[in-house]
């Protein structure tokens, strides 16, 4: 098992250099000139002086000279300052990500929860009132967009009831618990209905396959067939999904986060997108790559130790 952990942790290092690459040199097409931003009004009137600016920043290097220099910083914990207003890029992040780590996480753990609960039921108890209320709502969660679940929150609780506040992580009329209801619970409807779906659809193909009928032909009960036979097998691919969803959530959070103006990662790249500032851009799509990718190498362990024939190669 350690050689399968390290031979995938291994595949994980030339994928991460490649799409730093590819982020690096997409950016670069792009023609911003970061000088523009630093230079001072009177620099900027004299095109010796900024040359002389691009000179001394590196800027007139060789392409590839440049990307090594920067991914080496990068390596050693220099993630650079932004442009727009010379912040520290990495005291921006240690900032802005824990508020967006959790929402995500709190999204996911509720998400789960019911997701799931809610798809085994439906599939156990199959055209049944359970049934047919979770797919109206499976269906009905994936086909609206997340924001306009967060517009609808903020009119119901916020304007026309006054319970909850509808922006920011804290203030001095709310509590911070107050504040983060609302944008867990629009993030938890949208990933919810992903997983109901999921299960649903696992649970119905285990439930009729052959393993199944013959526990019922042996008198097993019928709980014990649906928890140590069923269950254990339709929730596997579940959580495959679940793996892959928590980077999409951190990404996705950007909508989230603008709805309700949270102060995560999410509006940071919104407001880095918008000012062209894309030393910035560059390192929170370096960041989001790196999540995917690490749960990709979660699925594959989960996978692993699910299935062992996925160890031995078979």
């Amino acid at each position: 098992m350690l050689k399968f952990i390290a031979k995938k942790l291994l595949q994980m290092i030339p994928m991460l250099l490649l799409i730093s690459f590819i982020i690096f040199g997409a950016l670069q097409l792009t023609g911003v000139d970061p000088v523009s931003y630093l230079a001072s009004p009177d620099m900027a009137g004299s095109a010796e002086n900024l040359e002389m600016l691009r000179e001394r920043l590196g800027l007139n290097d060789p392409f590839i000279v440049r990307y090594f220099r920067w991914i080496t910083d990068m390596l050693k914990g220099d993630f650079g300052y932004s442009i727009a207003n010379g912040a520290d890029i990495k005291t921006l992040l240690l900032t802005r990500l824990p508020a967006t780590m959790e929402l995500a996480a709190v999204a996911l753990v509720l998400s789960s929860i019911i997701g799931i609960t809610i798809g085994i039921l439906s599939a156990i108890w199959q055209n049944s009132i359970i049934d047919y209320v979770g797919r109206f709502f499976s269906v009905l969660g994936q086909a609206i967009p997340q924001f306009f679940f967060g517009i609808c929150l903020i009119q119901i609780f916020s304007i026309k009831l006054g319970l909850l506040p509808f922006s920011g992580r804290m203030s001095l009329n709310a509590s911070r618990m107050e504040h983060f209801i609302l944008p867990a619970l629009t993030m938890t409807i949208a990933m919810c209905s992903v997983l109901m779906r999921y299960s649903r659809n696992n649970m119905l193909g285990v439930l009729n396959s052959d393993y199944v009928k013959t526990a019922r032909c042996k008198g097993i009960p019928e709980w014990k067939v649906y928890v140590k036979h069923a269950f254990r097998n339709a929730v596997r691919p579940v959580l495959v999904i679940l793996c892959f969803r928590l980077p999409m959530l951190i990404g996705g959070s950007v909508v989230i986060e603008s709805v309700f103006a949270w102060p995560g990662i999410g509006s940071v790249i919104t407001s880095s997108v918008i000012a062209g500032d894309y030393p910035v851009v560059m390192v929170t799509t370096l960041l989001v790559a790196a999540a995917i990718l690490t749960a990709s190498f979660l699925v594959d362990v989960l996978t692993a130790l699910l299935d062992p024939r996925v160890r031995l190669g078979e």
